[in-house]
């Protein structure tokens, strides 16, 4: 999901502090062959410590769930996901505040084994419109959902049916750049429980339950596309309910607006990305 201009200042601030490696790609003997991972934010892991410094702009993790899985798998990674990538940054440059990076699907080749893919929450805006919704006067300030579906249209579930198509002729681009991977395709997670829990996120009932269910929309329309176009999709979702940002510290895989960890808000933490990680392990070594 997009990252906001706030994490690259942090970014900038912070970068001296970071123990990150400037590899993006780790060595190894594993069996599988070469593991590349494709995605926006929710798979790079931004300012989740320590940071992997190949590629400044991605504000990518080596703690990020690729890095955790190929751990587990013990095979070689390369770790392509990049913070604030849509779906046309799979086959376009992608800008970032250190320059461009080339399109993610250029790292894919016959040598590719194993590929997983977060994307879309960046093409259909879930972040911002979650950050659209902060109510800090419920009851004075209108409910953001009345706004997203006005005169009867669903902004955020029509922009996902839109792309629907588009993920799955992206799956398909997938498999022509690599024959021989395996191709993987993890959704979002539950960031808010039923009716959410403001203050702690301060989105009332009503945008909570709508915002999730946008997630849960995008979710059902990725696993769709992974059934129609030969990929396996791996349910964060189901995973990490009970795990949201409204856990203490040390239960949720998510942080809320104001973080209690090095995280994004509204993305996963170390927490979530080492269970998320174990997750996409365990779906890809069966």
């Amino acid at each position: 999901m997009r990252t906001t201009a706030v994490i690259a200042i942090m970014v900038t601030a912070l970068a001296g502090a970071t123990a990150g490696t400037a590899a993006a790609d780790t060595a190894g003997a594993g069996t599988g062959g070469e593991y590349v991972a494709l995605g926006d934010s929710a798979a790079a892991g931004p300012l989740i410590l320590p940071w992997d410094l190949s590629s400044p702009g991605c504000i990518r993790s080596l703690l990020d769930y690729p890095h955790v899985a190929a751990k587990e798998l013990g095979g070689p990674l390369r770790d392509v996901t990049c913070s604030g990538a849509t779906t046309a940054d799979m086959t376009a440059p992608q800008q970032t505040s250190s320059g461009p990076v080339p399109p993610q699907l250029d790292a894919l080749s016959a040598q590719t084994r194993t590929v997983t893919l977060t994307i879309g929450g960046n093409d259909v805006g879930l972040v911002g419109a979650a950050t659209s919704c902060i109510n800090l006067l419920p009851g004075i300030v209108p409910d953001c959902v009345d706004r997203f579906t006005a005169g009867g249209h669903d902004q955020l579930a029509e922009k996902i049916a839109a792309f629907e198509p588009v993920w799955g002729a992206l799956l398909d681009a997938i498999h022509a750049h690599a024959p021989n991977a395996d191709v993987y395709l993890a959704g979002y997670g539950t960031y808010l429980p039923h009716n959410g829990c403001w203050p702690i996120a301060p989105l009332t009932p009503r945008d909570a339950n709508y915002i999730q269910g946008s997630v849960d929309k995008t979710n059902a329309a990725l696993a769709r596309q992974a059934a129609a176009h030969d990929a396996t999709y791996i349910d964060v979702r189901t995973a990490s309910i009970g795990h949201d940002v409204c856990k203490p510290p040390g239960v949720k895989w998510f942080e809320s607006l104001i973080p209690t960890s090095i995280a994004a808000p509204l993305h996963p933490n170390a927490d979530g990305m080492a269970a998320i990680g174990e997750l996409v392990a365990s779906s890809i070594s069966g």
